[in-house]
């Protein structure tokens, strides 16, 4: 297993709203609304562009271990964070705040629109009939993109997501665990690389299990799966094992499990997954 501890530190959580001693401006018409995507954790994979956004805003709504991230690099910016499983009072301030004139930063890590935040920012506009306009004088709302889970983790892989893949969580909170386990089944049948996000929590410890069983029936035990908790960030983790022994590594919701397909395999201290340039060309 390799371990990395050269990611940024992170200070301590904020709870509820702090406020600085400045104030950023807040323009005019309805104000603006960023959906800003931190990427994986570091300050080194947070793009240029969500560092503008976070600049011009002087509110920044998100949840308490992400905003804990960026808090090195806010300046005097209100900020509310709030804990787990309180998306949509985000999404409430975050809106309440933008439509009242203020340019406000929804954060999201990762990608937003990967299994964060801008999915429901849009199905709120849509049940409030909340008006977004292209006209300057509008309520504009701005996506940021950011670094996915599943390329960071990739990256300290090697080369695993080389051929098609997919994203599936494992969360039941909001999806069904049937249809969970078809989408499993499903990828595994078709032999797509597979990322496996939330596969553990304290609360949800047999589901990884189950999902291992499911993909075994289709795919050899030696698969090779890698395994990343942290990418990036203070306590990074990173394991290159197999299907048959996957369960003895540690795992929990900040970890990115991708799984081989039938043609990936391990080369040094990396996964591989070919694209298919050497069954074609010689070298």
């Amino acid at each position: 297993m390799r371990e990395s501890g050269g990611a940024q530190r992170r200070n301590q959580g904020t709870v509820g709203r702090e406020k600085g001693s400045g104030e950023r401006h807040r323009g005019s018409g309805q104000g603006r609304l960023y959906i800003v995507s931190l990427g994986p954790g570091s300050e080194d994979h947070l793009t240029p562009a969500a560092r503008r956004a976070l600049d011009e805003s002087h509110l920044v709504v998100g949840y308490r271990t992400y905003v804990d991230l960026i808090k090195p690099i806010l300046g005097n910016q209100e900020v509310v964070a709030t804990g787990m499983r309180q998306e949509l009072e985000r999404v409430r301030v975050a809106l309440d705040r933008a439509l009242a004139g203020e340019t406000v930063s929804l954060v999201s890590s990762g990608d937003a629109g990967i299994y964060g935040m801008a999915g429901l920012v849009l199905e709120i506009c849509r049940a409030k009939g909340i008006s977004l306009s292209p006209e300057p004088d509008g309520f504009q709302i701005t996506f940021v993109p950011g670094v996915p889970a599943f390329a960071a983790a990739g990256s300290l892989l090697g080369a695993p997501l080389m051929h098609d893949f997919a994203a599936i969580s494992l969360s039941d909170l909001l999806t069904p665990w049937e249809v969970i386990e078809k989408r499993v089944r499903c990828a595994a049948e078709a032999d797509f690389v597979i990322n496996l996000y939330n596969p553990k929590s304290k609360r949800r410890d047999w589901q990884i299990g189950r999902v291992r069983e499911i993909l075994l029936e289709s795919r050899d035990g030696s698969t090779p799966v890698g395994i990343v908790s942290r990418a990036t960030r203070e306590g990074e983790k990173v394991a290159i094992t197999d299907l048959e022994n996957m369960l003895s590594f540690s795992i929990d919701m900040q970890t990115v499990i991708i799984v081989g397909n039938s043609r990936t395999f391990t080369h040094g201290s990396f996964m591989v997954t070919p694209r298919g340039y050497l069954d074609k060309y010689e070298v």
